[in-house]
Parts: structure tokens; sequence; C-alpha cells
């Protein structure tokens, strides 16, 4: 993610929080009043986001330095110290809520795909995650997934082509939708088809798509697809994917497994920010 971009978000957050000014630390302290702190992590997890909890601060001119103990993908443990800074005592209190709240959500997303990334590492099965993502965050939210081991789906609707259920059903069926994504598409465009069935799933195989996602099937239709298929083209399972679930399929012979729940609902890492 570039700099601009970066900064775009992180002055639409603090504007947001600060508004006007911090009505307390404006007060208490001088402009030249300096304090020390440090990052702590209150829960084990994997840690992401410090360019951008960088930018927090060097956009509020904390004159300072921040010193990262633990850099992104490093595991951490609870009770450990990540990080240390130092500068304008201001700066850093104005800042403490927008970098906690950003370095938190992508360190939980990243610790949450490093334990779905774990669960499967005993096979050739890759996680990727979906576009299921929080408005304005998912290039940085795909980051987090990037930095806990997994893979990147499409980014947007303009990257790659997913037939899925509602383009097949308004366009007449899978061959229709296909032949005409197909016929306007350049040879560049990868192109995946969603399946829920197996009847659907014979009826793509034979247009040999770049890829073709099983939806919402169960454990036994996965392992039914896996074997018509016969690594005649890669296969994507999504939909009610959990940690349990993913052991319970990781050796069925998928190419890939893709969970929503990486980026909509994951739960933020415990982290705080000391000032001694």
């Amino acid at each position: 993610m570039l700099e601009f971009q970066i900064d775009q978000l992180v002055k639409m957050w603090l504007e947001e929080d600060i508004n006007n000014i911090d009505l307390a630390s404006s007060v208490i302290f001088d402009d030249d009043h300096k304090s020390k702190g440090k990052f702590m992590a209150k829960e084990d997890g994997v840690i992401c986001g410090w360019d951008i909890v960088r930018r927090v601060f060097e956009l509020l001119k904390y004159e300072g330095e921040l010193k990262v103990l633990k850099s992104d993908g490093a595991s951490v443990l609870k009770g450990e110290c990540i990080a240390e800074l130092y500068g304008r005592t201001k700066s850093l209190l104005m800042g403490e809520r927008v970098a906690l709240n950003i370095l938190s959500h992508l360190s939980g997303i990243s610790t949450k795909t490093n334990k779905a990334v774990s669960v499967l590492s005993r096979g050739n099965t890759k996680l990727i995650d979906t576009r299921k993502t929080t408005p304005g965050l998912r290039m940085l939210e795909k980051y987090a997934v990037r930095t806990g081991g997994g893979v990147n789906h499409r980014y947007n609707l303009s990257q790659a082509v997913m037939i899925k259920d509602n383009h097949i059903k308004a366009s007449g069926g899978i061959t229709n939708a296909y032949d005409k994504v197909k016929s306007k598409s350049g040879p560049m465009i990868a192109i995946e088809i969603e399946v829920k069935n197996i009847e659907e799933l014979k009826e793509a195989i034979v247009l040999k798509p770049n890829l073709i996602l099983l939806d919402n099937m169960n454990d036994n239709q996965l392992r039914e697809c896996v074997d018509l298929c016969n690594g005649l083209v890669p296969l994507e399972a999504s939909g009610n994917m959990t940690l349990e679930r993913l052991d319970e399929i990781k050796d069925i012979g998928l190419d890939y497994i893709s969970m929503g729940e990486l980026t909509h609902s994951v739960k933020a890492l415990d982290i705080s920010m000391k000032l001694i």
C-alpha cells in the first residue's frame, strides 16, 4: 500500500477521533513535554500494522521514535513488550486510540489467518480470503491476511471474473454465462465458476475455467467433487469454514479453501499502549 493511500485513511481516522482538539491533553501538557511509552501484547497472537501506526504519530508530529521489537508477522506472547515509543506527549495521546484500533484489528486478522494456515500446513491446500471486508479497509485487511500466511483472492471485481449463482440464474445457465464472458475477455483474464452441486460441477468442468468454486457443500459432497474433477480444474471450497472444519477437510485434495471469517467478523488482538 502506497504512503499517500495510508495517509488518506489515517487523516480520516484522526479527524474522526480528534475533530478540533484533544480537550484533556491540550491543557495538561505543553508542546515540548515528551514521554516514553510501550506497546504491550495482552494475549498471544501475530502482530500486523506497524507502518500504519508509525504514520499516525508522524502525521501528529510526535518528533520522536517508534522502536518496533516485534515486526509484522512475528508471533507475540501475552505480557510481551512489542514496541517502544518516545515523543511529544500530546501527540502520543492524540494518536493512541487510532493506533491501537488499527494495530489490534489487523493483528486480529493475522492471528486468525495464522491459526487457519497452521491447520492446513500438513497438506497442499492454500487458505485464501474473500471480498467480505470492512469498507475502506480492504487493502489493509488483505495485507493482514498475507502477513498471517494466507493468500489473497481477487482484490475487486475488475481483477478477475467470478461467475456466481446470481450471474448464472440471470443469464440462463453456467455455459451461457461462461461463453459470454469468454467471448469478450482477454487471454489474461482468469475466470472462476461457482457451483452448488455435482450436476453444475460436471457442466463447469467441460468449460475448463481457471478455477471452480464449490459453494456451501458438506464434507461428503466436497470429497465427491474432488474425485470427479480428478485434477482437471483447480477447486476452491467456500462456505461455513471454521478452524474445526478445516481440520476435517484438510486432506481431501482441495486446492484452495476461502474463509470470509478471516476478515468479516474477526476478533481484535488485545494490545495496550502505556506511558512510563
